[in-house]
């Protein structure tokens, strides 16, 4: 039996924790006036976007491009954590939380003149089942469980689930679960990277080069917004240009000169030029599992949890803030980021304290050796760290960490890679840590994350009391209840040392004088439809 509505109000009051503190963005001097349409916003991306298919994408520069191009069923409001229509203009779920029904808005198409139709909704949902977590990591674990989808009838779809799944509705506002036209879904995996991807978003791919640019054009005619849009006609830009500028000086300069109108990644050390030219620095914090080591636990000396649970205190996340980062940034308090709902403040258990972090290696039989190493049976206290230049704060922080656990007598080697090669290494869990985070505004994310039927990148051999609560907070559609399943599943990611905590990752945004209303989504990403300049 279906019950309208029911869990929509309930997530919606979840997902309102979100709104604390998640959408901190310093604005001041933007222009002012009524919004002028027209001209092409140039925008630098710190880093290469990897697939124009927002189920394929992962790293945050890339959906800054996808997400422009391709609608949701609905849209989370980053002010409330509410959930709002978007092409979806109803929405009902069952009491079970295993049968998801969505009603769609009349007259949508698709930018190749085809019709959105209940029909193309199965058929997206079809398509990231087929990607597998391989593919598209995150929409296929929002999908976990998919038993199908039925049109009831050519506006109306009902998404089925073979157990519960409470964090579904919101997930369908994330762009990995936007919706793409029959053609494109149609397509093979790669294929679907190339930049000819259709959606029914406010722009489209004009041009794509891959690891160089992309430009996308407005989309005429495009009247179905979200409602957390401002603007509720087309987009004001005739075309964003995205251009890769790797070197975070150069991304600066280049803003203050006038040759780009937004930039990625503006660090502390560049606002003051950034202002300087008239233009400001927006920033929010990033929802979801916050900067951290996961510990691949069958290998080499983490295989020891002492050992693990030792490094949840050896790390000084203050001086890696202060130090490298600045103050739009925050240390680490938890598993998640204290913006996300379910958060819960875990600061007690992972505070600097080098000499506890030392007791408990002294108590495992981990001895300090003749280069301050320690050893234990004739094995040195080393592992590696994987990562890739996702954030471009990455290298300099994990120098710093590698210092301060030097002092407690732990080797912790850089192992920098690309993007591709990350997700390759990744995926063949060849790695002791591996260094990232995962944005979303809901605590669902631990499940992706962590639970030992998802990608398991801390290659536990079993399931645990762990997976039990990933599994429980799933079926809890009681908002409060289903926030406290998810802060103990924070206090056992910490039992257990599968997450040592270090940053809660900004969106530091670099905006030029004549740019207005360019925004961050629920999940910290970037909203062009709402952006216009001044000329």
């Amino acid at each position: 039996m279906m019950r309208p509505l029911a869990l929509a109000g309930a997530v919606a009051a979840t997902l309102s924790l979100a709104a604390c503190g998640g959408s901190d963005s310093s604005a001041g001097g933007a222009p002012s006036g009524p919004p002028q349409a027209g001209g092409t916003l140039r925008y630098g991306l710190s880093l290469a976007p990897t697939c124009s298919d927002p189920a394929q994408s992962a790293t945050n520069q890339t959906i800054y491009v996808d997400r422009q191009v391709v609608d949701s069923l609905v849209d989370q409001d980053p002010a409330t954590g509410q959930i709002k229509p978007w092409l979806a203009d109803t929405w009902f779920v069952s009491a079970d939380a295993k049968s998801f029904s969505f009603h769609l808005k009349d007259g949508i198409t698709f930018s190749d003149g085809t019709p959105l139709t209940a029909d193309s909704v199965r058929k997206n949902f079809d398509s990231i089942v087929a990607l597998g977590g391989a593919k598209a990591p995150l929409g296929a674990s929002y999908l976990a469980g998919y038993a199908g989808s039925t049109v009831v009838d050519p506006q109306t779809v009902r998404v089925n689930f073979d157990t519960p799944n409470a964090q579904f509705l919101q997930a369908t506002s994330t762009p990995q679960l936007g919706i793409q036209s029959d053609a494109t879904v149609a397509k093979s995996a790669d294929d679907r990277c190339l930049g000819a991807n259709i959606g029914s978003g406010p722009f489209t791919y004009a041009d794509w080069k891959q690891n160089a640019s992309a430009t996308l054009a407005k989309r005429t005619g495009y009247t179905w917004g979200s409602a957390v849009f401002a603007n509720t006609g087309e987009a004001y830009l005739d075309k964003i240009v995205f251009t890769v500028v790797p070197e975070a000086g150069v991304r600066t300069g280049s803003l203050a000169s006038g040759q780009l109108d937004a930039i990625s990644d503006a660090l502390p050390q560049d606002v003051s030029q950034i202002e300087g030219g008239g233009g400001r620095v927006q920033f929010t914090v990033n929802p979801g599992v916050s900067f951290g080591l996961q510990a691949n636990v069958t290998r080499g000396a983490l295989r020891d949890p002492a050992v693990r649970a030792a490094l949840l205190t050896a790390i000084n996340r203050k001086e890696l803030v202060d130090t490298v980062l600045g103050p739009q940034f925050k240390p680490a308090t938890s598993v998640l980021a204290s913006t996300t709902p379910g958060y819960v403040d875990l600061s007690a258990r992972v505070k600097f304290d080098q000499d506890a972090a030392k007791r408990v290696l002294d108590q495992a039989g981990w001895v300090p050796g003749a280069d301050g190493i320690r050893v234990k049976d004739g094995q040195r206290l080393t592992a590696g760290v994987l990562f890739a230049p996702v954030f471009a704060g990455n290298q300099a922080i994990l120098e710093l960490t590698q210092q301060q656990l030097r002092a407690i007598g732990f080797d912790l080697r850089l192992e920098p890679a690309s993007v591709a090669e990350s997700t390759v290494r990744q995926n063949n869990k060849d790695f002791d840590f591996d260094y990232y985070n995962s944005t979303r505004a809901d605590g669902d994310i631990l499940r992706t994350t962590f639970a030992f039927d998802q990608r398991n990148l801390n290659a536990r051999p079993d399931a645990d009391k762990l997976d039990a609560l990933l599994s429980q907070q799933l079926s809890t559609t009681d908002p409060a209840a289903r926030a406290r399943t998810i802060g103990d599943a924070q206090s056992a990611v910490l039992d257990d040392g599968l997450w040592i905590p270090t940053i809660e990752l900004s969106q530091a945004i670099g905006v030029g004088k004549g740019v207005a209303d360019v925004k961050f989504e629920a999940s910290a990403r970037l909203q062009f439809h709402d952006t216009w300049l001044k000329r």
